[in-house]
């Protein structure tokens, strides 16, 4: 066992299990070598429990026993907090999180529970000056992400965090922040390199999350080829994660619901969610991850057994 493990969460928006059709689904029209090394394939509904020495992939339920299609507000507070938000309210909502259950994500979501045990929590994403200002303006509203680093007094990195390398943007290479954001001098990187650098931000704490987005907003538009670069920047950031090694890291890769494996329609999908597990405690989720709601519980439960020291 490793002298003092790390836990990196990835959460990918609207990535489920879909069908093995290249037609529809982009995972299986691009080439993910990385994904594919790692993992030892790519799920399909019809083979979605993938498992080698080092790595596990299976599926979660996102649809929480309530009818309709799963959307972000509720299926990432069920993701982060490990309450059924949909069934707290009677419904899926997004793609905020419904004021009736702000309480809850304030009360339990990863971020404050891990720093209650006295882990040192982290949010790998950098934020333009505009987000900064919206929050300012009193009108935010926010993902489920950033309120509840917000709620927990969790730190949100700038502009400046990602100059100096300790944060990553969204869209993993920072291109974004140079033709979109206003910020010229924010240098790209590759999503290999991106990789690495998140894999050396999570040894630096007990526990780092990422958010990327543009998985969800590639399905959304049902756009193939968007659908595909996102995927293949994804694939090479884990490339990057992999290549830094797993000897004092797990890797949890999870999201709210699905969507872009299945480009063929504009909504999200009732399909399960992907989950993947890569490190030392791979065999700590394994046939434990059946919803959504059960990821942020087993995190909790691997500090509490592992990574808190008395």
């Amino acid at each position: 066992m490793s002298a003092r493990p790390h836990f990196l969460f990835v959460f990918l928006d609207g990535v489920g299990i879909g069908e093995d059709d290249p037609a529809v689904n982009p995972f299986f029209s691009t080439t993910l070598g990385h994904f594919i090394a790692l993992f030892g394939g790519i799920p399909s509904k019809d083979n979605s429990v993938l498992q080698n020495n080092s790595a596990l992939v299976e599926s979660s339920d996102a649809l929480m026993g309530i009818d309709g299609f799963p959307q972000s507000g509720t299926g990432q507070t069920a993701l982060f907090t490990g309450v059924n938000a949909a069934r707290v309210i009677g419904m899926h909502f997004g793609p905020y999180p419904h004021s009736q259950i702000r309480p809850i994500l304030e009360e339990k979501n990863i971020f404050k529970v891990l720093n209650d045990l006295g882990a040192d929590v982290y949010f790998a994403n950098a934020f333009p000056r505009q987000f900064f200002e919206y929050i300012k303006s009193g009108h935010a509203r926010l993902s489920a992400t950033s309120m509840s680093c917000i709620m927990s007094g969790v730190p949100l990195c700038d502009a400046d965090s990602l100059r100096q390398g300790k944060a990553l943007s969204a869209d993993i290479t920072s291109e974004r922040w140079r033709t979109e954001l206003g910020y010229p001098d924010v240098s790209p990187v590759t999503p290999f390199e991106a990789g690495r650098r998140l894999a050396r931000i999570a040894r630096e704490h007990d526990f780092t999350m990422f958010e990327h987005f543009l998985t969800d907003k590639a399905g959304h538009a049902m756009d193939r080829k968007l659908a595909e670069s996102v995927l293949k920047n994804f694939d090479e950031m884990i490339g990057g994660i992999a290549d830094a090694g797993f000897d004092d890291l797990t890797l949890l890769i999870s999201s709210d619901h699905g969507n872009v494996e299945d480009i063929s329609i504009k909504t999200h999908t009732l399909n399960p969610s992907l989950t993947a597990v890569a490190g030392e405690y791979v065999e700590f989720f394994k046939g434990r991850v059946g919803s959504i709601c059960d990821v942020t519980p087993r995190i909790t439960e691997l500090f509490k057994e592992h990574f808190v020291r008395a």
